[in-house]
């Protein structure tokens, strides 16, 4: 049994404290925050657990082996730095951290200590997505020619990240799961309407060695909630929409070909064939119940996590490069 911290009980905490708790191999041990209303709401949940608004209770007990930080962004640096010194592996919520020296730091302290760091990318660990990866790998949709992702809504709006940050890590780890590659340039466009200085729509395209091309739209700022991505191939097209209850994945026979060879202009004509559209059974899991036992395994065995802190360091990589873009007015950078 794994007995378990988690730290911050706002937004998504209590999400992670109920899949933790659910797990037969975990114990949610302590749940810690600055809040006494919200530490009440998981107390009147959970009477079983302890409350806490003391960091230092956590580190200090021996009892409790892993710590789950969900915080806001600009502390999960000096969070999991602290809970890495003191021994404890270590679940952040996703962004990994506020840079890539951040997130390099911690990764070396999880190595150099043995210990898991894992970083909160829910969506590679949904059955869509990991059968997105299953068609694409297959060849089902020939070659992948772009990928079109669109994460919409109004709200939350942040007040220490903009937009990209905020939403963008879903995306990207998506793509980079998908694409097991990393992109060679970004640009970024973005807008900050409602608090100055801080972007509530950007618009994010990703350039890869071998052709491949990426575009993610986010935005706090849209009258609809749009969890939508769309993968065109050269033989057929996949869309991918997290917000339908059911029918989450369909695969369109549609694409387009131009003529092998032609002699005249009259001869030119593209040919555009339109096929079925299939949609694919899947068995719905819920994604964060398989992170949180990902988690719990890969602290038991000692494997490597599908999304470990060197993961979570490639987003930042990319979010860093589309920061510079944006502050340089759109214009490509290179991920370092």
């Amino acid at each position: 049994m794994i007995d378990i911290a988690v730290v911050g009980c706002g937004y998504w905490g209590p999400n992670l404290i109920r899949n933790f708790g659910s797990l037969e191999q975990a114990r949610v041990k302590m749940v810690c925050d600055l809040d006494s209303s919200r530490l009440a709401d998981m107390k009147r949940l959970y009477p079983d657990v302890e409350t806490t608004s003391e960091f230092d209770k956590i580190l200090d007990d021996d009892q409790i082996q892993a710590v789950v930080v969900a915080l806001p962004t600009k502390f999960h640096y000096e969070a999991g730095k602290r809970c890495l010194s003191a021994g404890k592996h270590t679940f952040i919520e996703k962004p990994l951290a506020s840079s890539v020296a951040q997130c390099e730091e911690l990764v070396n302290l999880a190595k150099n200590a043995n210990l898991t760091l894992m970083v909160g990318h829910t969506f590679i660990y949904s059955s869509p997505v990991r059968m997105i990866k299953q068609i694409i790998d297959s060849g089902e949709l020939g070659e992948l020619q772009y990928i079109n992702s669109r994460r919409l809504n109004l709200g939350l709006f942040q007040k220490d990240i903009n937009v990209a940050w905020d939403l963008a890590p879903h995306d990207i780890s998506i793509i980079l799961y998908i694409l097991d590659e990393m992109p060679r340039r970004v640009g970024c466009h973005g807008k900050a309407h409602v608090t100055s200085g801080i972007e509530d729509v950007t618009h994010m395209a990703l350039n890869f060695s071998n052709g491949g091309f990426a575009l993610v739209h986010n935005s706090w700022l849209d009258p609809n909630k749009v969890r939508e991505m769309t993968f065109v191939g050269t033989e057929k097209m996949l869309v991918y929409d997290d917000i339908e209850p059911a029918e989450k994945i369909k695969i369109y026979d549609k694409r387009v070909q131009k003529p092998p060879h032609y002699e005249t202009f009259a001869e030119f004509q593209y040919s555009y064939h339109y096929g079925d559209m299939h949609v694919p059974h899947i068995k719905q899991v819920e994604p964060l119940k398989v992170e949180c036992q990902h988690f719990i395994d890969c602290i038991k065995t000692g494997s490597k996590s599908e999304s470990c802190g060197i993961e979570g360091t490639k987003v930042i990589r990319i979010l860093e490069a589309a920061s510079k873009s944006l502050s340089d007015g759109g214009g490509e950078v290179a991920v370092i």
